[in-house]
């Protein structure tokens, strides 16, 4: 894999889905706009994929994948698992895979891109020592602010923000508290490529808003769904997006209390992938970022969605966060102040959606302006 650029972070190709691999489709959108970024910026790209299998049974080889032109993909060996000891040894055998893999393909003093997991530190951090390489990390938000660590963890945490020599940024405050020496870095709030129009907007007469992303309540479905006992006859409040049995269970559940006491339209319509999942966004007028205000990961981390929507010709609605507001999107963003599904209401319904949408010319600025700077921060 000599001469191109290597990508780490967990991904895997659709074609694939019977062996289960685990990665997160706004990771996976993420990382396929960077690599395409690379290779318009005139570099190839190989992303290196140690996720593993979650089945509970079968075998699957490593192998090596044409995703698009100047982009392939290397995943490792691994094995379903049902027992718990065979889980750990399926994660340890991910990790030494990977090892090895960086040992044999990479040069001294090379760039490769890493996308920040918990679940990768300690292949990288080792081989980093050995090899010598440049890190470029790519940091979407600190994990300890969302989920409680060992301490132990959480100090590994923070001692691979230092070893990077560059980073990837989705916001100007996780830069200021991470890279305190100064290092280069470059900020992307999200994919930043305009999708050509589907023509295939909702014509029913109603307002269509939609929640795209995780169902974990934490993150903000729960409240656009008690927003619709706000809201009129005129819209329709859809949540898509991915979670567990039993998050969707809930929210279903709640979805049903709701919608019996108010006349918006209220549906859960699954998770959307793709070309499936561009002419979903499409179609509705209104997207949604509805976190929690006051949660500790919102001081540093940039809900990437935002770009999701612009991106595909939504107005945006979004509780009022600093990353937000002093980002270079900011302006074009409606907020609301209160966490409450009336003050969400209200702000969906002070969006006048026959308004003249001119977000996409800001979008194609920053999508040229990132191609410059990942060029220069991973050098000749």
């Amino acid at each position: 894999m000599e001469g191109i650029v290597k990508y780490i972070g967990f991904y895997d190709a659709d074609s694939f889905s019977n062996e289960n691999r685990n990665s997160f489709l706004s990771a996976t959108n993420k990382m396929d706009y960077i690599a395409d970024s690379i290779v318009r910026s005139g570099k190839e790209v190989g992303i290196i994929s140690p996720s593993w299998s979650k089945n509970e049974k079968g075998l699957y080889y490593g192998r090596e994948t044409i995703l698009f032109d100047g982009i392939t993909l290397t995943c490792g060996p691994t094995f379903g698992a049902k027992r718990r000891l065979l889980k750990f040894l399926r994660i340890l055998n991910s990790w030494i895979w990977l090892f090895f893999f960086l040992l044999k393909n990479i040069e001294k003093g090379e760039t490769i891109i890493v996308y920040h997991s918990m679940m990768i530190l300690k292949p990288i951090i080792l081989a980093k020592k050995i090899k010598k390489f440049k890190l470029l990390l790519e940091v979407e938000e600190i994990y300890q602010d969302v989920k409680k660590y060992s301490s132990r963890m959480e100090k590994r945490e923070y001692h691979f923000f230092e070893i990077a020599d560059s980073y990837i940024f989705p916001s100007e405050l996780l830069n200021e508290k991470i890279n305190t020496q100064n290092k280069p870095y470059t900020i992307i709030h999200g994919s930043y490529q305009v999708e050509e129009d589907r023509a295939c907007k909702l014509d029913n007469g109603k307002i269509h808003a939609v929640y795209a992303g995780t169902l974990d309540p934490r993150k903000g479905g729960i409240l656009a769904v008690t927003a619709a006992a706000f809201l009129t006859e005129k819209y329709h409040v859809h949540i898509i997006g991915f979670g567990s049995e039993k998050e969707k269970k809930d929210l279903m559940k709640l979805v049903d209390e709701i919608s019996k006491n108010t006349k918006c339209t209220i549906t859960y319509d699954g998770l959307f992938k793709g070309e499936d999942y561009i002419r979903f966004l499409q179609s509705c007028d209104i997207g949604l970022t509805t976190q929690d205000a006051y949660a500790l990961y919102n001081n540093t981390s940039f809900p990437s969605k935002i770009l999701s929507y612009l991106t595909n010709g939504l107005q945006v609605v979004s509780v009022r966060l600093k990353a937000i507001e002093v980002s270079a999107i900011g302006h074009a963003v409606t907020y609301y102040d209160e966490q409450s599904p009336q003050a969400l209401a209200n702000a969906i319904m002070s969006i006048d959606v026959n308004h003249t949408n001119k977000s996409f010319e800001l979008v194609k600025m920053l999508d040229n302006k990132f191609v410059r700077n990942i060029k220069e921060l991973l050098g000749d």
